[in-house]
């Protein structure tokens, strides 16, 4: 798959600047807690001898690629985690910010193995070298969807074998959140939508913050559509539990998609962390 459409990107030869465009850069301490903590499972994670992760469009702060590593480095001591941006000053800013970590004036550990770059889907990587994983959320929703697949595939075609890249996007305090697992050949895996459970309505609040690729196929007659929908009427069956928790509540919901043939994957361990997952397949553009 030719990259043609990814905005920014040259005509002919190698991409002499970075290919993409600037997002809005808002981010803020916390806000993708949730995919810190699905990345720090993923398996590629634990096995790779190259531990290398990029934190794509970290936006107008270092704290989403500290806090990354901060997580990462709980599962793997060795990893280290490469912050890429378009904007030339979100990088210096956010390097200046590191060398208050380096001097020990922040709550992050001074040897925190984690560096800032300027680059783009291309991702600015010296040699050989091949990220393990790429963190891309809140970096597409200002594209429009015919170039998605071109904007994974040619960020995925620097990733290591079993690598993954995970897009997605999440709200301003990350409390619903989702994104897509999209694999080394940059053919999308997986979807999961990931929800604080206090106080939560009804699933299908995550329609407004579904990656770009369906964001725009929440209408009838659309797989995604169609599992938004099952999920709400699951909750909603379940609401007795919620007097128990809304873990609870949420887990029997679960259960009761996948007891209707709703090929859910995973199991109770990140069911209560509020997350879903499910094949690409099950709710794949129609």
């Amino acid at each position: 798959m030719t990259p043609a459409r990814t905005p920014d990107r040259p005509r002919g030869g190698r991409a002499s600047r970075p290919v993409g465009q600037p997002t809005r850069g808002t981010t803020g301490t916390n806000r993708l807690r949730r995919n810190d903590r699905y990345l720090a499972e993923a398996t590629v994670l634990r096995r790779t001898s190259d531990p290398l992760v990029i934190d794509l469009g970290f936006g107008a702060s270092a704290v989403t690629a500290l806090e990354l590593w901060t997580r990462l480095a709980r599962t793997r001591p060795d990893v280290e985690v490469i912050g890429v941006e378009i904007d030339p000053d979100r990088v210096a800013r956010a390097r200046d910010q590191l060398a208050a970590v380096r001097a020990g004036s922040t709550p992050f550990a001074a040897g925190a193995r984690v560096s800032f770059e300027r680059g783009g889907f291309e991702l600015p990587l010296a040699g050989s070298r091949r990220p393990a994983l790429v963190r891309a959320m809140n970096v597409l929703r200002q594209y429009d969807e015919d170039q998605v697949a071109d904007a994974w595939a040619l960020t995925s075609a620097r990733l290591q074998p079993e690598g993954l890249l995970v897009e997605g996007t999440c709200d301003e305090i990350g409390r619903v959140c989702s994104w897509v697992d999209v694999d080394a050949e940059g053919a999308p895996q997986r979807l999961t939508i990931s929800l604080r459970l206090a106080e939560l309505e009804l699933p299908s609040v995550v329609a407004e913050r579904l990656p770009k690729a369906l964001i725009h196929r929440n209408v009838p007659g659309e797989r995604i559509h169609g599992l938004l929908d099952a999920l709400d009427a699951a909750w909603t069956r379940a609401a007795p539990l919620g007097v128990f928790s809304p873990q609870q509540r949420w887990t029997a919901a679960v259960e009761a998609l996948r007891s209707d043939g709703v090929p859910v994957l995973g199991g109770r361990t990140r069911w209560r962390l509020g997350e879903l997952t499910v094949p690409w397949s099950a709710v794949a553009p129609a």
